[in-house]
């Protein structure tokens, strides 16, 4: 089974905790059973897996998120990467063609898509490969999973199938709608929309040839700013005669508000915070490490991160984005391939940030035009490279970089460091990055330190 994991999100519903790096799917909020916490796509890829050991996952994402997810998921699972954002269809797209020209999968061969973000049981997953199955023995050209409704929803859109039979064709889609209209769509049968269907791949090929002017996968990737900006269903599903639908009756819920979020949180708390007398229904998300202290509040979410500190009543905070559009976007918080970063303190001409490498990560050789470094070592050991000349570093260590000159950090354990910018125009686009092999794998005779 191969699966294409949808990854967007503008990080605006789950501010302060999410932004335009990490939206809501990379939020670890999911108890593990050894105590620690997950994500929400940590948890899909770990489920799918478990379901079918043999299915292999892709994921189309956006280049700002490419990092957060090796760092969440290890560098073996694919990526679909979109050099811009042209809505469902144009990704579905060319990440179909990335599984035929890039990871050599045949023309009959199933693909299921489905979002990366939703909050459901182990069911699902088991569905997931279903449907797959019923799309390779050629049930339909596409075959949707429609889920079965708990109220009459207006955030979704609607499938109606035929029949009340576990897989039928489909008679009809229908837009969001209004409470009376969910009602009697439901009457009538009808199932949500959850953007989950598969397909063979020939077919979707053949669909994105219809629709868009390109060879294959490398020029669809060239020309992809040039795509119109088209969801899928409009461009495909609303417009195929041979679909079927099938229905699934499991856990599936949509966390992309605190309302919803908070209901799905095992514990009332995450993080250094304290709940005193007289609270009712009060989650807390405290990625800082100063404490909080709730007393009193009723119906409340509270969530601090270096982006900024949210106190909401739970029914209000569906109403954030409007607010959030006029708060500066800056990102002070995020996961790389490498490890973390924080912005700690911004001024006009300095950023201070911390970051933390992972045991056995290094970052990307590089060179900044118009900033100076001042690199100081907070606790492990590690090699900084400035200018090919390789030194290891721990505790106590500074190190200077300046304007152009080419460097990098590789962390032989878990390495915290204070990175001081300095310069008049501090931007993440003055950056130029320089291949580069370090002398010695992490631990395997480094050079002496100096």
């Amino acid at each position: 089974m191969h699966i294409i994991l949808l990854s967007g999100g503008s990080g605006k519903r789950l501010w302060p905790l999410s932004n335009d790096i990490r939206s809501k799917q990379f939020i670890k909020i999911f108890r593990r059973e050894d105590g620690s916490y997950e994500s929400m796509v940590q948890q899909m890829y770990r489920e799918i897996l478990a379901a079918d050991p043999e299915a292999s996952v892709s994921i189309a994402t956006s280049k700002s998120q490419v990092s957060v997810i090796h760092n969440q998921l290890g560098e073996n699972v694919g990526i679909s990467v979109e050099p811009c954002r042209r809505d469902t269809f144009p990704a579905i797209a060319l990440a179909t063609l990335y599984l035929r020209d890039v990871r050599g999968v045949g023309g009959d061969e199933a693909v299921v898509v489905c979002p990366c973000d939703p909050y459901v049981d182990r069911e699902y997953f088991r569905a997931l490969k279903r449907l797959g199955s019923l799309a390779e023995q050629g049930a339909a050209n596409l075959c949707l999973l429609g889920m079965e409704p708990t109220y009459p929803s207006e955030k979704y859109g609607y499938i109606v199938p035929e029949t009340g039979e576990a897989v039928s064709r489909v008679s009809s889609f229908k837009e969001k709608p209004d409470r009376e209209t969910a009602e009697r769509y439901i009457a009538r049968g009808g199932l949500w929309n959850g953007g989950v269907f598969a397909y063979k791949l020939d077919y979707m090929v053949k669909k994105a040839h219809e629709l868009l002017d390109f060879t294959d996968y490398q020029d669809l990737f060239r020309r992809y700013e040039t795509l119109e900006r088209i969801s899928f269903d409009y461009a495909v599903a609303e417009k195929e005669p041979d679909i079927a639908v099938m229905r699934f009756s499991g856990q599936w819920k949509d966390l992309g508000t605190w309302n919803t979020l908070t209901e799905a949180m095992e514990e009332p708390v995450l993080g250094n915070a304290v709940l005193g007398d007289g609270c009712e229904n009060v989650h807390v998300i405290n990625e800082l490490s100063i404490p909080i202290l709730c007393m009193g509040l009723k119906n409340a979410v509270v969530s601090a991160s270096p982006q900024g500190i949210l106190v909401s009543d739970k029914g209000q905070s569906s109403y954030i984005r409007k607010y959030v559009e006029n708060i500066d976007d800056r990102v002070m918080f995020a996961e790389k391939s490498w490890g973390t970063y924080r912005v700690v303190n911004v001024e006009s001409d300095s950023v201070m940030v911390m970051n933390t490498l992972n045991a056995g990560a290094h970052m990307s050789y590089h060179s900044h035009e118009k900033r100076t470094e001042i690199l100081t070592v907070i606790s492990g050991t590690g090699r900084i490279v400035v200018e090919d000349a390789e030194r290891c570093v721990g505790a106590g260590d500074v190190v200077t970089v300046h304007p152009g000159e080419r460097h990098t950090i590789a962390a032989d354990t878990e390495l915290k460091l204070f990175e001081l910018q300095l310069g008049e125009e501090i931007a993440a686009n003055d950056k130029m990055k320089y291949p580069y092999s370090f002398c010695a794998a992490a631990g395997e005779n480094p050079p002496e330190r100096t």
